[in-house]
């Protein structure tokens, strides 16, 4: 069994910052793509950014140049810094990790619970 813990969302002012963090444990042979969603009510599940397991990474066009995504191997951790943080950022976000539980068996995509992010004067 694979779980996905995510913590760092909350409150805060526009042009502000926050930090999220994701951490995969369980049965962890190897983390290949490591990804950021967010929903905001009334809308689709959107892909925010994604980083592969050597580093590559892509961002969606709405927050390229404000958001970082990284990734620690080692902690098997995922990380989202959000910079310049607009009202329209507001959702919940969601970590997502492709994993391998064995050497032999396909990937499987494994989603944490959510954290809330509000971005509000």
């Amino acid at each position: 069994q694979v779980q996905l813990a995510e913590s760092g969302g909350g409150l805060v002012q526009p042009g502000g910052s926050l930090r999220l963090s994701c951490t995969v444990s369980g049965s962890i042979f190897s983390i290949n793509a490591m990804d950021w969603y967010r929903q905001a009510p009334g809308k689709e599940r959107e892909l925010v950014a994604s980083i592969s397991r050597s580093g590559t990474t892509n961002y969606a066009d709405s927050v390229q140049g404000r958001f970082t995504i990284s990734r620690n191997n080692a902690k098997d951790t995922v990380y989202l810094q959000m910079n310049s943080l607009k009202p329209e950022d507001t959702a919940v976000y969601y970590c997502n990790a492709l994993v391998m539980t064995t050497p032999i068996l396909a990937e499987n995509s494994y989603w944490g619970q959510g954290t809330q992010v509000t971005v509000s004067s």
